[in-house]
């Protein structure tokens, strides 16, 4: 899946919501805190991460690259 990012940037839990990949704001920041999202390969816990441009965020089967 792509993300066209039309901001400098968007923070991690905002983009699972407007990509409705959960139902709401407290869900993703559970599921980022749980450990279960990676960022370019790694393991990303904070809730408020900056996504920006060329980042590619996992998340179960779901891979978004942020273009």
């Amino acid at each position: 899946m792509r993300f066209e990012l039309k901001e400098e940037y968007i923070e991690l839990y905002k983009l699972f919501k407007l990509l409705e990949l959960v139902d709401s704001g407290a869900e993703a920041k559970l599921i980022i805190a749980d450990g279960h999202v990676k960022r370019n390969g790694e393991v990303e816990l904070r809730k408020r991460a900056k996504i920006r441009r060329g980042d590619v965020i996992e998340v179960a089967d779901v891979v978004v690259e942020v273009v």
